[in-house]
Parts: C-alpha cells; structure tokens; sequence
C-alpha cells in the first residue's frame, strides 16, 4: 500500500512528492496531462514577493514569499536568476511618498542577501529611461528573481523520483474511493488502468480541485468532501520583439489599479502581461486549456503602450500564452485583490484527505513543506523532518564544476565558462543554453559525446538528437509540445516548419516511451 496518493502534477503536486519522498514516505503522483501543462508553466516566471499585495494589506504573504525568493535562488541558479524591476513614477497612479513606503517595506520585510536594494533613477538620465515616454522622468528600482516555471516543476519531479516516489503522467485519476483505512484508487494510464492503495490522498489538481472532490471521489454517504469554493482567474501573457536593450525589466501601472511587467525573454524578446479575467469552471471542463481572447490582448498592447515610446501593436504579438489561476475565494468583489495566499484543508474523517486551495509559485516550497509535515501527523509519525529548505534542486549544485558557490547568477556564469572549456565543441548559445536547462546535470545529457557528430541528428537549429533521448529517458517529454514549450522554450525560436521536424522525429519513435 501507498503512504500517500498525489492527484495534481503541477507545481505543488511535484513540490509536495518531492518533501514527502525525501522524509521516506511511499508516494505516487499522477497527472492527467503532461507535467506542468496547465497553470504551472503559465505564470509571469518571477520568483517574487508581490509589490502590489502590500496595497491589499497581504503583509504575511509578501513577507513569506520575500523569505522564499533568495531560498529558491540558491536552490537552482541555472533556472532562477536575480531580475532588476524599474517602477517609472506616474503621479496619476500613485503617490511618490506611497510608492517609497512600499518600497521601502520590500527591502525590509525579510532579510536579503544575494539581491540589492531599491533605489530612485531619473530616467532622463538612465538607458532605462531610454525606451519611455519622455514625460516620465522618475523611477524606482528594485529586485525580483525570475523562474523557468515549467523547469522547476520538472525538477521537484526529478528529485521526487530519485527518492523513490513514482510519477505517472497522460494518467488521469478517474475515481478514489474512501474507506476507514486509505483510499482505492483508479488511475487510467496509457497502458490501462491501474488500482492502487494509499492511505492518504492529497488533492493537488489546481483549478480542478474543487470539481475533482465533486465529481471523483466516494465517500462515507452524506459526507461532502468539497468544502470551499475556488475562484478561476485567467491571467494572460503576449511576447513581442524585443521592446528595449538593457536586461532590467519594467512594472507598469494602470488607470484600473493593476500593474503588468514587460520582461526581458529569451534573448530577442519581450514578455507583457498580466490580465485577470474571471472564468466559470465550465470554461476549463475536461481539462480545457485557457486561452488569450482579442480584448486581453488590445488591453496589454495599451497598457504598455502608455509608457513605451514605440507602441506595441496587435501585429507584434509572436506568441501568447494563457493559464488559470485557482485563487481561494474570499468574497473580493475585484479579482486581483483575491489573496495569492494558499489554505491547505485536511480531512480526517475516515482515510486522511488533504487538499491544496490557491497558492502561488514562489511560495510552493513552504506550502510543499507545510503539507508534508500536516500529512506526517495524519499519518501518526509527525517527526520526520523538514529538510528541502537548505537543499539543491537536480542540477542546482554546481560544486564539481566550480567549486564553492558564492552568488546565484555569477555561479552560473561560472558553470558556462567551465561547460565551455569541457565540452568546447559546443557552440556559444548551445553551451550557454544546455546549461540554462540543465545545470550541473549537463553531463546526463551530452553522455559521452566528444564531438558535435556524437550528439546525433540536428533535429532542428541547436536541438539534437541525444537531447530528445535524453527528455525521453529521463524527463517523461512524449510530443513536440513537450519539449519546445515546457521543457524548453526552442518552439519560440523555431519556424513552423521546424516544429513540424520535432513533430516528425517524435512520430518516428517506436515503441513510444509511457
């Protein structure tokens, strides 16, 4: 029998697989879709506190994010990374005074030690006024961190499974029944169904939580497993070419109250948003996946174009990307005032049944560590510790590659100067890239190849064949999607008819990996 059942392979499914694994616990996860399919590899990739949660008076959120921020930098610096925010003063907005306070606030709430501080820049004077309106003269500067989100959750999977939790994905959780002692369990796999027992079940399935306690679950007759209610708030993303030179990224307010980010990405681009429009649960029935409407993207075209000097228009939109936030319902009338924070819900009456409501991305370690220690006590063994707070997620120490590690991002480029003197048939942007994705993990991937020819067929420009081997063999990549938008973002930098050649390459595998 299980300890504990998983259903959700989004980040906190994969972050709690990972806690649990690592104190010992029998654990399965499964995913209906591909890992980090849905709303887990549609954020705004910043590992942040929140600037404009201290507006809504959500102190212990921003303050336990902020404590997460430089916790999950150390932990993988080859997919997060220190990210510099410029705020240009719009005195319609907000006051200076008010914008300094809470500036001031974000320095101080927790402690800070890889990132800066913030400080004021007259961007007359500046290269990061240069790409503004003139009218804007003043601004703040302050840090985040950035986040290859779908990365991450692919690491906390890694991790989990090297510590003996088993991972199946493409395998809905069609059914659980409760009994008083653990759940029964029908899993549709791609080779068929499977019925498993845990004595515990954790409802991981993010937008899709309250309708899974609705719709699969048994329970004792009379007993309601959905207790609370889940907001769906879509939030929306458009990439452009690349609106500006320097590597600090922008955080712009609106005349609604809201603010979007327009992002450094992938090196020839910009990234823009958010939006928060409210869907009904109908919209995302059967796994329907969201998608950016005409209005969200005039609306983040506009808004940037109120600070930008170059307009963004619609025909500059590359790409988009849309996810749906499963924010706890709090009665707010707005939906961005809805609270990031998580509640987790334990349920004791027969089986242990834990259930995961909101949550956001930078804090899914500590809500991932909180759920674990509530399931060590359902479970009657509460003493098992804690202990991802200190540690290196898969390809996060870089130790044997450059010794003692000092600073995040200098680490990393540390780690490139030495994958280039290692393997110095790789080109540049090759290297530089493999040890984004991969950190010190890099080695898994190239094998023992001494040379370009080693790495097999050139599938596509820079993507080989021994790297999709690899996502094969080790990181349950199944179809194109996988890889070019997940585990990588190479289907931004490719043409039509290079995706169609991954496409091609992924049909051409037989058997096909499960």
């Amino acid at each position: 029998m299980l300890d504990v059942l998983i259903v959700g392979g989004g980040i906190n499914g994969a972050g709690i697989a990972r806690d649990l694994a690592g104190r010992g616990w029998k654990v399965l996860l499964c995913e209906r879709d591909d890992l980090a399919s849905h709303t887990s590899s549609s954020s705004t990739k910043l590992i942040h506190g929140g600037l404009r949660y201290l507006e809504y008076y959500e102190f212990s959120l921003v303050r336990k994010a902020l404590q997460e921020r430089e916790v999950l930098l150390k932990s993988a610096p080859h997919i997060m990374w220190p990210l510099r925010f410029v705020m240009p003063h719009d005195a319609a907005m907000r006051p200076a005074w008010m914008i300094r306070m809470g500036i001031f606030l974000y320095d101080h709430l927790a402690r800070r030690e890889v990132l800066p501080g913030s400080k004021s820049v007259k961007l007359r004077r500046s290269p990061l006024g240069a790409p503004l309106k003139a009218k804007y003269e003043r601004g703040f500067v302050y840090s985040d961190g950035w986040v290859d989100d779908a990365r991450l959750v692919l690491l906390n999977a890694l991790d989990a499974q090297a510590k003996g939790a088993e991972l199946l994905t493409r395998s809905p959780c069609t059914r659980v029944k409760r009994d008083a002692q653990g759940w029964t369990a029908h899993i549709q796999t791609p080779t068929g169904e499977r019925i498993v027992r845990a004595r515990a079940l954790v409802n991981a399935a993010g937008p899709w939580a309250e309708s899974f306690l609705r719709e699969s679950t048994e329970a004792a007759r009379g007993e309601t497993l959905a207790t609370k209610s889940l907001r769906l708030v879509k939030g929306s993303h458009i990439i452009v070419k690349r609106c500006f030179e320097h590597d600090h990224a922008y955080i712009f307010q609106n005349p609604d109250k809201r603010i979007i980010f327009a992002i450094p990405y992938e090196r020839d681009y910009t990234l823009i948003g958010t939006t928060d429009v409210e869907l009904p649960q109908a919209a995302i029935a059967g796994g329907a996946k969201a998608e950016i409407d005409a209005q969200e993207v005039a609306y983040l075209c506009e808004q940037a174009s109120r600070y930008f000097e170059k307009p963004v228009q619609r025909e500059d939109v590359v790409w988009s990307y849309a996810g749906v936030r499963p924010l706890l319902d709090d009665a707010s009338g707005d939906a961005s005032a809805v609270t990031r924070d998580y509640s987790l819900e334990t349920n004791t009456l027969g089986a242990p049944l834990l259930s995961v409501w909101g949550g956001k991305i930078t804090t899914f370690r500590k809500l991932a560590e909180d759920a674990a220690d509530l399931l060590g006590e359902m479970l009657g063994q509460p003493s098992r510790p804690a202990w991802t707070e200190k540690a290196y997620l898969p390809g996060g120490d870089l130790s044997a590659w450059i010794g003692k590690p000092q600073r995040p991002d200098t680490d990393f480029e540390r780690l490139v100067q030495v994958v280039q003197k290692r393997y110095a048939y790789l080109p540049e942007a090759l290297a530089r890239r493999l040890s984004r994705a991969y950190g010190s993990r890099i080695s898994r991937v190239l094998g023992a190849a001494v040379s370009l020819a080693d790495l097999g067929v050139e599938v596509a420009p820079g993507l080989y064949e021994i790297e999709l081997r690899y996502l094969m063999r080790e990181e349950w990549a199944l179809s194109a999607d996988d890889v070019l938008w997940r585990r990588s973002k190479l289907g931004l930098h490719y043409s039509a008819a290079q995706r169609a050649q991954v496409s091609a390459w992924f049909s051409a595998q037989t058997p096909r990996p499960v």
